[in-house]
């Protein structure tokens, strides 16, 4: 998916029109339209606001693989993930520092694993 694909669908899945996501990420609505419709390639601080906007990590806009964030995802669970994905601390495997394509590949397998907790802590126990 593009860049722009990719911020109409993380629109639509938060149910924001145009007009609300450009309001949040301080764009014009017609800006916005032509950055979905891959008219316009936007800069990196116009991704930011539109990430922040849609309260996303900023890379979830330019990964052509990455899925999204399920839709029982609340702004807090999506606010926990980002601080999780922010946190500076260096991954290693084996006491050796991993580069940073094997990161991203340890990330996308946390996001999994976080998501998937995220659910399972949700259910509700089944009374008898």
């Amino acid at each position: 998916m593009s860049i722009g694909a990719n911020i109409k669908r993380f629109r639509k899945e938060r149910k924001l029109t145009q007009v609300e996501l450009a309001e949040k990420s301080s764009l014009s609505r017609s800006y916005l339209a032509d950055i979905e419709g891959d008219r316009y390639n936007p800069s990196v601080e116009t991704l930011k606001s539109i990430a922040e906007a849609l309260n996303i990590p900023t890379h979830h806009l330019l990964d052509e693989d990455n899925a999204p964030p399920p839709a029982w995802a609340t702004s807090k669970d999506l606010r926990d993930f980002k601080k999780m994905l922010l946190e500076d601390t260096p991954v290693m495997f084996d006491g050796v520092p991993l580069d940073q394509d094997d990161k991203d590949k340890v990330m996308k397998v946390m996001e999994a694993i976080f998501w998937d907790a995220k659910k399972k802590n949700k259910r509700k126990p089944i009374e008898e």
